[in-house]
């Protein structure tokens, strides 16, 4: 399974960014699908995630200001991201799960002051 992300870019405070990630290859059945992101010299941490049937759950930072979503026929997750801070700066990286996790390339988001 292969996972290419888009959408990053450059965005002004209170801006907002759709990022998109479409899983390819040999996908049987995905289960969960999300996002994440990293700063350099932190941990990875969770943005948000889908599971197949719909739950979501979503990082306390990012609540009320990003939405995930999923279109299941096209093995896509999008995230929404509104309202956005400096401090959501980072790379954001999807990963999907089926039996093992895939991760995609990241894709950079840059939020100025």
């Amino acid at each position: 399974v292969q996972l290419q992300a888009f959408g990053g870019g450059l965005v002004q405070a209170g801006g907002s960014l759709r990022l998109s990630c479409a899983a390819s290859g040999r996908i049987s059945s995905i289960g969960i699908m999300g996002w994440y992101r990293q700063v350099p010299g932190k941990q990875r941490e969770m943005v948000a995630v889908m599971w197949s049937g719909g739950l979501t759950k979503y990082a306390d930072s990012v609540k009320g200001r990003f939405t995930i979503s999923r279109e299941r026929a096209k093995n896509t997750v999008f995230l929404q991201m509104n309202s956005l801070k400096p401090e959501d700066t980072a790379v954001y990286y999807c990963k999907a799960q089926q039996g093992h996790e895939y991760w995609g390339q990241g894709t950079l988001v840059t939020v100025s002051s």
